[in-house]
């Protein structure tokens, strides 16, 4: 029986909508990169504590911040509530008045996971509330969720590690990320959402020379070049019916116009539908990048590092979450997504603890009655996807995630959204 503790979460959710505004805003304007979200930490572990939580544990995992609300009833369930913090080194062109300045920006969207999270807290930390819940809230506020340096650890996993989980252990972790779907729109899926992700460096050696006497050196590029050819036909290797990218985003090297340098660094990812292809992907890459530089005559070390596994909804989370997600955006507005190569570590979670993931629409865009994917609106701002520096989020959407949360927390305490 909920006795109307939904209605009153509806109001108390709409009652803070633009703080919850105010502090996206303040985000967006003042990114910060992965493991270097100091200030965001700050204001979220002085937000919490103003919610007159618990306890607010900080500097997890780096700058990881988790409130613990205790309910006022007695319950074994424990709600593990996850938004990510951290920007990408991207600039801002998404056009508002409170766009970063700097390198830096939120062409993610994790501004908009931290507020709403920080919205859902204050809304169940209310005494009108909190006497009513049977179990624990964990408000979890993760960095590096884009990945830390590569010579740095970081994210869900060490958050984990440093037993950011460990009392009380999680029964449930629910998360969600914004994208360019119509706004207020929520998108669900069984099976892998997101895809499995590994980070790639590929160091291709030659032999020092003068632009002008190749013969003397051994020159990495025309390797990179074959190796660049080859990467783009690795996906022919495995069914199709699995989908897998290998993509090369970043090159270094150290040369100069008139020098063959002796290095050539490739920076990548690989990203996988199915977990079970990621190792036979990595045997592929490392034997195509090793024999190419072989047949040039220079030599390739191949590291696969930082390692995410994908985010896969269980049927039965999905199915115990549905009543919830009707009920706060709409039956008509909640509808099954396809599967996305995009990663997210919170897969660390809902893999130990159960849980799900969902998308929730933020852009001015319908979806496409031919293949139900988003497509621009008439006079709106058009679709622009993550990490795009133009990427844009609605604020009138963001209630939505806030009462996403908070229902998600209560119905599980509850006992409705729970698997038999």
């Amino acid at each position: 029986m909920t006795d109307g503790v939904h209605e009153t979460l509806d109001k108390l959710c709409d009652e803070g909508i633009e703080q919850v505004i105010g502090w996206r805003r303040h985000l967006h304007r003042n990114p910060e990169l992965p493991n270097r979200e100091a200030a965001t930490a700050r204001l979220v572990a002085r937000e919490l504590a103003g919610f007159g939580l618990d306890e607010v544990r900080t500097g997890i995992a780096g700058h990881g911040v988790v409130g613990v609300l205790r309910g006022g009833l007695p319950g074994d369930r424990v709600a593990a509530l996850r938004a990510d913090m951290d920007a990408l080194p991207v600039p801002d062109r998404c056009g508002a008045d409170f766009a970063a300045t700097g390198q830096a920006s939120h062409a993610c969207g994790h501004d908009c996971h931290t507020a709403m999270l920080l919205g859902a807290a204050r809304a169940l930390a209310d005494v009108r509330v909190r006497e009513r819940l049977p179990g624990t809230v964990l408000f979890v506020f993760q960095p590096a969720e884009e990945g830390p340096p590569v010579d740095e650890e970081g994210g869900a996993r060490l958050m984990v590690a440093e037993g950011a989980f460990a009392d009380p252990v999680p029964t449930m972790a629910f998360g969600m990320h914004v994208t360019p779907h119509p706004k207020g729109w929520v998108g669900y899926k069984s099976g892998p959402m997101y895809g499995a992700s590994c980070l790639v460096r590929v160091t291709v050696t030659g032999r020092q020379a003068h632009a002008s006497s190749p013969w003397y050196g051994v020159d990495p590029m025309p390797a990179v070049g074959a190796l660049l050819t080859g990467i783009g036909q690795l996906y022919r290797q495995v069914s199709a019916f699995s989908p897998v990218t290998v993509s090369i985003g970043h090159i270094e090297d150290v040369g100069r116009y008139n020098v063959i340098g002796e290095t050539v660094t490739l920076w990548g990812t690989i990203r996988c539908a199915e977990e079970r292809d990621m190792p036979e992907v990595k045997r592929r890459l490392t034997a195509l990048a090793e024999h190419t530089a072989e047949a040039y005559g220079a030599s390739a070390a191949v590291e696969l590092l930082q390692d995410v596994p994908a985010v896969r909804n269980d049927a039965a989370w999905v199915e115990a979450a549905l009543p919830t997600l009707r009920r706060v955006a709409g039956a008509e507005r909640v509808v099954e997504v396809g599967g996305t190569l995009g990663y997210d570590d919170v897969s660390e979670l809902i893999t130990r603890f159960g849980g799900l993931y969902v998308m929730l629409g933020v852009q001015d865009t319908a979806l496409d009655p031919a293949g139900g994917e988003p497509v621009p609106v008439s006079g709106g701002r058009g679709l622009v996807g993550n990490h795009h520096p133009g990427f844009y989020a609605d604020d009138a959407t963001l209630i939505t995630g806030v009462r996403l949360h908070a229902h998600a927390a209560y119905d599980h305490l509850a006992g409705s959204l729970v698997t038999r």
